[in-house]
């Protein structure tokens, strides 16, 4: 029962590599692409805002196909999108490149996700869905530094080359080792999974999911530019320290499963809490080897484990129809990806990239107050999908 979770796991580190990777690219982009770094920011602010508004929609409907031929298929898609990122000439081919990934990302995590839960049972959810998070945790440790240390050494497109190969191997593994799955002898309308949304305790996950996200990625997506002209880095040095940032995710992922099955709200209070300390201290511990590794380690972990967290803490917010509520957050999550792109590139340039920091924490206190008050909040019951 743990292979095809693995499979999973393995698949969705390319989804998500294919997704993140550009983050260590930016700098690269911009400069062949003859941009500024935060319009090649707008790229992934495109990706996002794709997943955000077509996610839920295409989960619910994709819901009901056979999943084996569903994941190869979308692993395909993402093969011939990297294929075209890599021979992108300008930036509107490029902005193609990232549009079709964009419509599978959300199929694939979400249905993944409940597949997984299906196997171990909702009370393990958290542990469950760790383990296909494991791919993501593996996505920012390994994909996107050293996509970013193939970009320093051979140039970013073959950082998207690589990628392009990588999804087509995975996609072929599925096809051989992922045992066919047949859909619910009763599976729930699509009318039916919309109606969840009519809870306002429901709206309100989805609301924090944004706000987490989109203080994250405030100053997530310019990490790699941050490093290079306030600390002075090159292109390696950079790829290294996004690998760290990565690693400690691992640390990250692991807690944050194991918090979020027994609290899913306090578990984001925790962690958000940690990671305005880590934003904060970036930039003042930019030229103290011990202080920088301090704050991106501290900022790792909370990182990894908001990912997880918000991911469980929607699914577990309608456990009736969990792969429309998994894809709710995707959603969310991408929105405020997409948001954060934008406010970061508007800080960056009007108060400077020192201040990306203290912006985006800014945000994640706001998230913290929502969760305190939706701790408090009377829910509206929700009787199950019919």
């Amino acid at each position: 029962m743990l292979f095809p979770i693995l499979l999973l796991s393995a698949a969705g580190f390319t989804v998500l590599t294919t997704e993140f990777v550009i983050v260590g690219l930016l700098p690269a982009i911009a400069r062949d692409l003859e941009i500024s770094v935060s319009q090649a920011g707008l790229l992934v602010t495109l990706f996002a805002f794709t997943v955000a508004t077509f996610g839920p929609f295409l989960t619910a409907y994709f819901a009901r196909f056979e999943r084996k031929r569903l994941f190869v298929t979308i692993l395909v898609i993402f093969g011939f999108s990297n294929v075209l990122a890599a021979l992108a000439p300008n930036i509107e081919v490029m902005a193609c490149a990232r549009l079709l990934p964009a419509l599978g990302l959300p199929v694939f995590w979400a249905l993944a996700s409940e597949t997984a839960v299906d196997i171990v049972g909702p009370e393990y959810a958290g542990r469950a869905i760790a383990k296909i998070g494991f791919g993501i945790v593996c996505a920012t440790v390994f994909g996107i530094p050293v996509g970013t240390l193939i970009s320093d050494a051979f140039g970013w497109r073959s950082a998207f080359a690589i990628l392009a190969v990588v999804a087509f191997g995975k996609a072929l593994l599925l096809w051989i080792y992922l045992p066919v799955t047949h859909k619910h002898e009763a599976p729930v309308s699509l009318l039916s999974q919309f109606k969840i949304l009519r809870s306002p305790l429901m709206l309100g996950h989805v609301l924090l999911s944004v706000l987490v996200f989109s203080g994250m990625f405030t100053a997530y997506t310019y990490l790699a530019d941050m490093l290079e002209r306030l600390a002075g880095f090159n292109g390696t040095v950079v790829g290294w320290c996004l690998m760290g940032f990565g690693a400690v995710g691992l640390l990250g992922n692991s807690m944050g499963g194991r918090m979020v099955d027994h609290h899913p709200l306090i578990a984001s209070l925790v962690f958000s809490a940690f990671m305005i300390t880590g934003m904060v201290a970036v930039v003042p511990s930019m030229h103290s080897v011990l202080g920088l590794a301090l704050a991106l380690g501290i900022w790792g972990i909370t990182q990894a484990a908001l990912f997880l967290v918000s991911h469980v803490r929607l699914m577990k917010a309608a456990p009736h129809a969990p792969a429309f509520a998994a894809s709710l957050n995707i959603a969310g999550a991408n929105l405020g990806i997409g948001v954060g792109a934008i406010i970061g590139g508007r800080v960056i340039d009007h108060l400077g990239l020192d201040s990306l920091g203290f912006a985006a924490a800014g945000i994640i206190l706001l998230s913290i107050l929502l969760a305190l008050w939706m701790m408090f909040f009377k829910p509206v019951p929700l009787s199950p999908a019919p």
